[in-house]
């Protein structure tokens, strides 16, 4: 291990592999750090006997502008292009057509209050109709988009993703996690399993101390969730307290993915979606048989995800099975086992699932991507002003504090 590179990153996700990626082309020394024992962070790709499986990041969000899109076809990873069944009720199955239009229109007339700033709050739950029956399901899908109820979401911030996204959402068959993990640079050797337990700034460089021993880097960039950064898994200097109050104003949400398996004669059709009960804030919503693969992706978010997180996995799959089995009839419990889950909430590198601001402190953004001292740099995608919660936005992170930090170093000679 080089004790003495010039970079070093903390964290060998979508915004770490973006710094590397942008380092390797200028012949400084860059040594990476993940507390996991791969690389990817949320970005993680599952291989399972039914094929991978992301049970981070699966989607190539805004893909027609998304740099993964590039990076993928340069790769040599195929991306697919076409429509997907998300936003479709499969037979209508416990979701009439004539409700799914109503609640099409109350998420409609939500969404214009907020993009129109007819609030006079910053609170999203405040564009809500008060008397309005399709509350439960606005805040299941607010745990979807951004992990957590309407009453913690900033309007400016949700507004800021919603403006220039786009409607170009693929996919990488082969896994978005495989293509982050395999896209770091020939030449940068990754340490995983080694997380970093503190870091000091009260020396001329910037000291690491890791399980391997201590790295004294001339300049850092740390790319650590908002969860890491705002708690105590790494010991900080107080002179970095207003970047951990950044973070604890951008916390993760929550959100989990769950994967059955099926067995045998099925009544689930390949490419199909459905909502589990549009009436439940807590409900999964699960993709059926994408790419044709015998799966079930069911997707938790907000509060659906904390009941996961909380009962376990076991729980989770029987109330998943239960939701399916309510549309397609009881006897699909015989043909459906489960697969694989994940567990962001409980992995203690990261903490939950991708960042929102909290009401009134959208602009907590910009400050937490200050540099600190011209020797400290924050990316990943919470430090995104407007593609946070993405693969994409930590990508952009990492690459605008690599900038950074080059700058920096041609500056100290």
């Amino acid at each position: 291990m080089n004790s003495e590179p010039d970079i070093a990153i903390i964290g060998a996700g979508a915004a770490g592999i973006g710094a590397a990626r942008r380092l390797g082309q200028t012949g400084l020394s860059v040594s990476i750090f993940d507390a996991l024992p791969r690389l990817g962070g949320r970005a993680w790709t599952y291989k399972t006997s039914v094929g991978p499986l992301d049970l981070g990041c699966g989607w190539l969000h805004s893909g027609d502008r998304n740099p993964w899109t590039r990076i993928a076809e340069e790769s040599g990873f195929k991306v697919d292009r076409g429509l997907t069944a998300w936003g479709r009720q499969f037979r209508n199955l416990g979701f009439p057509k004539a409700e799914q239009e109503e609640a099409r229109r109350a998420f409609a007339l939500w969404s214009n209050r907020v993009a129109t700033a007819q609030l006079a709050s910053d609170r999203a739950a405040d564009a809500l109709d008060p008397d309005g029956p399709w509350t439960a399901y606005l805040q299941a899908l607010s745990g979807y988009i951004s992990g957590d109820e309407l009453e913690r979401i900033s309007v400016k911030d949700y507004a800021a993703y919603d403006e220039v996204s786009t409607d170009c959402n693929w996919r990488v068959p082969t896994g978005y996690g495989a293509l982050i993990s395999a896209s770091l640079p020939a030449g940068i050797e990754p340490h995983l399993s080694t997380p970093v337990e503190a870091l000091t700034t009260n020396e001329r460089r910037i000291v690491l101390q890791t399980a391997g021993g201590a790295v004294r880097a001339r300049t850092a960039i740390l790319t650590v969730s908002t969860n890491v950064l705002a708690g105590s898994a790494i010991l900080l200097p107080s002179a970095l307290d207003p970047w951990r109050e950044a973070a604890a104003r951008l916390p993760l949400g929550n959100n989990e993915k769950l994967f059955l398996e099926i067995v045998g004669d099925s009544p689930f059709a390949p490419e199909s979606h459905v909502l589990g009960d549009p009436h439940d804030p807590t409900t999964g919503t699960y993709y059926i048989r994408p790419f044709g693969s015998p799966v079930i992706e069911c997707f938790l978010g907000g509060a659906g995800a904390r009941v996961a997180a909380a009962e376990g996995q076991r729980a989770a799959f029987e109330r998943a099975i239960g939701q399916l089995a309510s549309l397609f009839g009881s006897s699909v419990r015989d043909c459906l086992r489960p697969l694989v889950a994940s567990d962001w909430a409980h992995t203690p590198s990261i903490g939950g699932g991708y960042s929102h601001a909290l009401p009134g402190h959208a602009d907590a953004r910009v400050a937490l991507a200050r540099p600190f001292d011209n020797r400290l740099f924050f990316a990943g995608e919470a430090t995104h002003t407007s593609d946070f919660s993405t693969a994409h936005g930590g990508y952009e992170s990492g690459i605008r504090a690599a900038e950074e930090a080059i700058n920096a170093l041609a500056n100290d000679c």
